[in-house]
């Protein structure tokens, strides 16, 4: 599976320019950054949190650092948690297990994106599977995430 069905009609609904890098089987983000030999900040993970109102929200973050859900509680004047894996499995039926992509407008999700992901020259994101990636020039990363609210609630594993 390239590129989850949901995610490429996004894309091709709203004219998006990409392009792909497969790289071997992976299990996270990090390890699909060393796989495809690309610098890990350049790599967008999705990190899905649920709200007390049981609705979610997506952060988009580089795959090289951590969620500061302290950091982020503060940002959002509410608390949150880490999604479950069946959650996910229900928010992103057309994804492996583990593979979400960090486009949450693909899903109909609330989406935050990290300020240092906006600064990069070009950013990678996951494609719904573990061994294929989407490529997006800076400029069209930046396009795609406009009118989403930018924060700085990471912090480098």
């Amino acid at each position: 599976m390239p590129i989850a069905k949901s995610l490429a009609a996004y894309l091709e609904r709203n004219a998006v320019p990409f392009e792909t890098r497969s790289h071997t089987f992976t299990p996270s983000s990090a390890r699909s950054a060393e796989a495809a030999h690309i610098p890990g900040h350049h790599l967008a993970k999705a990190v899905v949190l649920k709200r007390m109102d049981d609705s979610f929200l997506l952060v988009v973050l580089p795959s090289d650092y951590r969620v500061h859900l302290g950091r982020l509680h503060q940002l959002l004047g509410e608390e949150v948690c880490l999604a479950g894996e069946a959650e996910l499995n229900t928010l992103f039926p057309d994804c492996f297990e583990g593979a979400v992509p960090a486009l949450g407008a693909a899903y109909g999700i609330e989406t935050l994106v990290d300020r240092g992901l906006l600064e990069q020259p070009e950013v990678f994101i996951e494609s719904g599977d573990h061994q294929t990636l989407i490529r997006f020039d800076g400029e069209t990363f930046g396009r795609l995430f406009s009118g989403t609210r930018v924060v700085d609630a990471g912090k480098h594993a």
